[in-house]
């Protein structure tokens, strides 16, 4: 498979560093054991984690005993997981809806996290996927969530009278692309395409693939306000407004 020069490998360094050090990232505090409870991950079960960027989340799948295969466009990030300690994974250079280095039915179970959304050939992966898992094997998708977090088109309000903080948007089922910087506060504007689109569009993919979805859910921030007069207002907004989606997709 032919090297890709991608956006994340211009910030792979960066992106590496900040999963690899930040304890409380949303990555390790929410979504690393969300996935590994819906995964119910067995010794010698095989996983792929699709998209796998620097392969924090294959490594850490790979410490339950499962055998896991990370694939990402990126060689540059895929370059900084092989360097990383990390037994029983295997990693490949490639796009997300090309997985000609897997057999037919080979996989468990497959994730994907933080990813679809910068994917533009998503029924394309999702194709795949089928074609890859075993009978009643599952997949796992993970993205920021569709209806609160809508790039340039959803922020954040503060409604002096009643003292709410609020979630505005602009704008939910016009699908869109969208440039979002990488790093931000970074003097180098390095983008990618971030692509937004309703529920809707993935449950019909998934449909139109032969997946059915089994579970969906909806995860909160685990950060917490300093003390100050917004405080309760913006821990309270915290719980109300999900920062990502969880689907939850079988063979039907």
């Amino acid at each position: 498979m032919t090297d890709k020069d991608t956006s994340w490998g211009k910030v792979a360094d960066w992106y590496d560093n900040l999963l690899e050090t930040d304890a409380d990232s949303y990555q390790r505090q929410v979504i690393l054991p969300n996935v590994l409870r819906l995964v119910e991950l067995k010794a010698g079960m095989k996983i792929l984690d699709l998209a796998c960027g620097s392969g924090f989340f294959s490594r850490e799948l790979a410490k339950t005993g499962a055998e896991v295969v990370g694939v990402d466009i990126s060689s540059e990030l895929i370059n900084l997981a092989k360097k990383q300690e990390g037994k029983n994974v295997n990693y490949f250079i490639s796009p997300a809806h090309e997985l000609s280095m897997l057999a037919d039915q080979s996989m468990d179970a497959v994730v994907t996290i933080l990813a679809i959304q910068n994917i533009a050939e998503v029924k394309e992966v999702f194709a795949e996927v089928k074609r890859v898992l075993k009978p009643g094997g599952k997949l796992v998708v993970v993205m920021n969530h569709p209806a609160f977090r809508i790039p340039k088109a959803s922020s954040w309000g503060w409604d002096e009278v009643s003292k709410t903080q609020y979630r505005r948007l602009d704008r939910y089922m016009a699908e869109s692309k969208t440039a979002i910087q990488m790093h931000p506060g970074s003097d180098e504007k390095v983008t990618t395409p971030s692509f937004h689109r309703p529920l809707q569009y993935y449950s019909k993919l998934l449909a139109n693939a032969g997946l059915v979805i089994t579970r969906l859910e909806e995860w909160v921030s685990h950060k917490k306000s300093e003390p100050g007069p917004r405080q309760q207002a913006e821990n309270r907004a915290r719980q109300e407004f999900p920062l990502f989606l969880c689907l939850e997709a079988r063979l039907g």
